[in-house]
């Protein structure tokens, strides 16, 4: 099994994020470093500090020199694909070649309608998702890149420099839905991401995946499989490590260890020991 870390980046300081990444990166069971993509807490407060996606992630890439980092996962309704592509290229540039380039379709109404932000019908939503990922992924890749989308249009658009990853950085799409997210997953992920409650709810996702992938006639086995455990700091640390050993044994690939709100430095030392049985 392989193992990573998530810090939430509301209620927080940067100095505190930094400060745990920073420590993850020395130790070695942790693999990669991820946060999320929103304006607004999720939790607590919603008008309280909740810290920038990707100007903290190209802080953090600089902060680090051995931790993979990613966001986990950025929608794609808050910055336009071709905007999103250079910051993917810029901080994998910033990391020397540790970008994990989480994507997703966003659904956040609250922050959306705050800011003034379209937040498209679901159908919508997903058609521009697939539209952005192609397009992101030709001015990743090609020297010059031109797309004709419905919504998103490249006319002999470039994007240099280009990512330090080639062909790209590992692109990682976050989500469930049966039919058109685990269809774009298995057109274009590296890894695919899934919150659940258990092991006994991934398993029929992952089947439903193995169909996606035969349908595009891709391997399902090039997709790195990972989901979320949450490590309670009201609850024996046993119980988080209990929890991932159960999605390894039911085949997931990586589990990313989602630390508490207020969690220092001092937190990782015991995650990784209590974790080595099972690397």
């Amino acid at each position: 099994m392989r193992f990573a870390i998530k810090t939430r980046p509301e209620h927080t300081t940067w100095q505190q994020m930094r400060d745990v990444w920073v420590a993850a990166d020395q130790f070695e069971i942790f693999e990669s470093a991820w946060h999320w993509d929103h304006f607004y807490p999720l939790s607590g407060d919603m008008q309280g500090p909740n810290l920038e996606a990707w100007t903290t992630l190209a802080a953090l890439a600089q902060a680090t020199s051995r931790i993979r980092l990613g966001c986990q996962v950025t929608g794609m309704i808050y910055r336009h694909p071709a905007v999103l592509a250079n910051m993917a290229a810029t901080t994998d540039i910033i990391s020397n070649g540790r970008l994990e380039l989480g994507i997703g379709a966003g659904w956040n109404e609250m922050e959306t309608a705050a800011y003034g932000i379209d937040l498209y019908p679901l159908k919508e939503r997903f058609d521009r998702f697939d539209e952005g990922t192609e397009a992101m992924i030709k001015l990743l890749t090609e020297k010059v890149a031109n797309f004709d989308g419905k919504y998103i249009k490249l006319t002999e658009a470039y994007c240099n420099p280009k990512p330090v990853q080639t062909p790209h950085p590992p692109i990682t799409i976050g989500g469930k839905g049966p039919k058109r997210t685990l269809r774009a997953v298995a057109r274009w992920a590296q890894q695919w991401n899934v919150i659940v409650p258990n092991p006994e709810e991934w398993k029929p996702l992952k089947d439903v995946l193995v169909q996606r992938c035969d349908e595009v006639g891709r391997d399902v086995n090039e997709i790195t499989c990972s989901v979320n455990v949450r490590v309670d700091p009201d609850s024996p640390l046993d119980k988080a490590v209990a929890d991932a050993a159960a999605y390894g044994e039911a085949g997931v690939d990586l589990v990313i260890m989602n630390l508490p709100l207020d969690a220092g430095p001092s937190v990782l030392e015991p995650l990784a020991r209590a974790l080595a049985p099972l690397a």
